[in-house]
């Protein structure tokens, strides 16, 4: 099974390197970490690099591992709310989709 959190460590430092050929690498290699990943691989991801550092993935990374996710999970009302919570640090730009999974979960429940 793939582990997208060495990925995600790879695209925070890269990032905090600016070196742009990096961050293209390691966005590619995230990417595709990411895109063969279990739910559970990428919540373990989040969780684990997200409690070293709140702001080590940026909000697109972010907002594609928590899709991919709830993609996999679309019944889970923790997930759903956990997500929508993460959209909303970054708003408003993603408010409505964040407000749309807040509902979606207390309809589940």
């Amino acid at each position: 099974m793939p582990d997208p959190t060495p990925a995600a460590r790879s695209l925070s430092r890269a990032i905090d390197d600016a070196d742009s050929r990096r961050i293209n690498e390691a966005a590619r290699d995230f990417v595709e970490q990411l895109t063969f990943a279990s739910a559970d691989e990428i919540l373990a991801m989040l969780g684990e690099v997200l409690t070293e550092d709140w702001m080590a993935l940026p909000p697109w990374a972010r907002n594609l591992a928590y899709r991919l996710a709830c993609l996999q999970r679309p019944d889970d009302p923790r997930l759903l709310r956990e997500a929508a919570a993460d959209l909303l640090s970054f708003g408003p730009d993603w408010d409505a989709f964040a407000e749309d999974l807040k509902r979606r979960a207390a309809e589940l429940e």
